[in-house]
């Protein structure tokens, strides 16, 4: 009795000073996931092909490294309860196909859902935390998921603390992706449970409009740049505001695309691509692999960008970068094409965040033009441009020494 006793007593102090696992995401998560694309129609013969396409493409040497599985793997539990992946879809097993997926150099992700089951209807962990902490950790997966569909009123807060304790007793440290739609205000307890959050509904391949379902409500990207700006304080190394998986190449404008990744990167955002990796355009490569903007996004400070101002439909944004650098986006949210004007000599910004200043009066900044990849002069001239429709100019201001 006394020995039952005192593994109980273990157990719970296991579980008390659990913890997710730091530092494995200073820098906001870089990969790709099935669902964005191809939702249910996933097996081992696309992951791997994802697999391969990801390093053929130059986007593992771009950054992107978590290959994510999406919903619909999911075959059942055994006698013991312990999840096993449909045998006809993934005929090798997921130890096999993680082990397939680390042998390019890349790392292996994921899904379940905290309640009773996926969104799509296939098992999920309600109940079943840690025997599928155990599962992913003897496969080999280094990204999980977490989804929040039928989970009737559970506490979000007590349900991925629960995954993330489970995550902690298997041993095997993961990236947790705590994806709720927002609707708790994760921003507000993630941060020591997860490692990013999604911070509203899911997205879809729109620019600026709303997709209406049954009993929820998908959103365009402006829709979702929006709901960021209130809560950028929330965000940082090791723990992300997520506005949800990137959508370029998935049928927007080549415009629409590099405006929907700057912003993306603009917002130290999490850059998960879910577009068709076998089949990218020259126009959807070039933006996914656009190492310029990339870093913006990867800056070591992990501070999310502002906007600083907004005149019509052109918004500037501004983010503060490691080294003195800033970031500035201009973005064209309007239907036509607009001219820019902007003195950098008038105006001194302030980051209330970071109180890091901005003061081209003072300071001399060498300009790069992101997209064109070219330096444009320095911030003693002021700026000009002719912006189309839902496009951006994105510039990298480097102090001058």
């Amino acid at each position: 009795m006394k020995k039952v006793t005192l593994l109980v007593v273990l157990l719970l102090c296991a579980t008390i000073y659990a913890q997710k696992f730091e530092g494995l995401a200073k820098t906001p998560p870089m990969g790709w996931n099935s669902w964005n694309r191809f939702r249910c129609d996933v097996n081992e013969k696309l992951i791997r092909e994802a697999a391969q396409a990801m390093v053929s493409s130059g986007m593992r040497d771009a950054g992107y490294v978590y290959i994510n599985i999406d919903d619909c793997w999911h075959g059942g539990r055994d006698s013991l309860g312990f999840v096993y992946p449909d045998s006809a879809r993934f005929p090798s097993g997921m130890k096999a196909l993680a082990d397939y997926v680390h042998s390019l150099g890349l790392k292996f992700g994921i899904y379940t859902d905290a309640g009773w089951q996926t969104c799509a209807g296939k098992p999920a962990s309600r109940g079943y935390e840690y025997q599928d902490a155990i599962m992913y950790a003897k496969w080999g997966v280094d990204y999980v998921k977490d989804d929040f569909c039928f989970a009737d009123s559970l506490s979000a807060i007590g349900s991925y603390s629960t995954m993330r304790n489970a995550f902690y007793s298997a041993g095997r440290p993961v990236v947790f992706s705590l994806c709720e739609g927002g609707d708790h205000k994760p921003w507000l307890w993630g941060k020591e449970v997860g490692h990013l959050w999604r911070t509203t509904c899911d997205i879809y391949a729109a620019f600026d409009s709303l997709e209406y379902h049954n009993n929820w409500n998908a959103l365009g990207v402006l829709r979702i740049i929006n709901l960021q700006k209130s809560i950028r304080q929330y965000s940082g190394p090791d723990h992300w505001n997520d506005p949800d998986m990137l959508e370029v190449g998935n049928g927007m404008s080549v415009n629409e695309d590099r405006a929907h990744f700057s912003m993306w990167c603009m917002l130290a955002a999490p850059l998960i691509s879910g577009n068709d990796l076998f089949h990218m355009s020259k126009e959807t490569s070039e933006i996914l692999n656009n190492k310029d903007a990339i870093a913006v996004d990867q800056d070591t400070l992990g501070i999310s960008g502002f906007a600083y101002s907004e005149n019509g439909p052109i918004e500037v944004w501004m983010k503060p970068l490691a080294a003195g650098d800033w970031a500035v986006c201009f973005l064209n949210s309007g239907r036509e094409t607009k001219e820019v004007n902007f003195s950098w000599k008038g105006n001194i910004v302030t980051d209330t965040l970071t109180n890091r200043v901005l003061n081209p009066g003072k300071d001399k900044y060498t300009i790069m033009d992101l997209w064109k990849h070219k330096e444009t002069g320095t911030t003693d001239k002021d700026f000009s441009a002719v912006i189309p429709s839902h496009d951006v100019v994105m510039l990298r201001l480097s102090l001058k020494k």
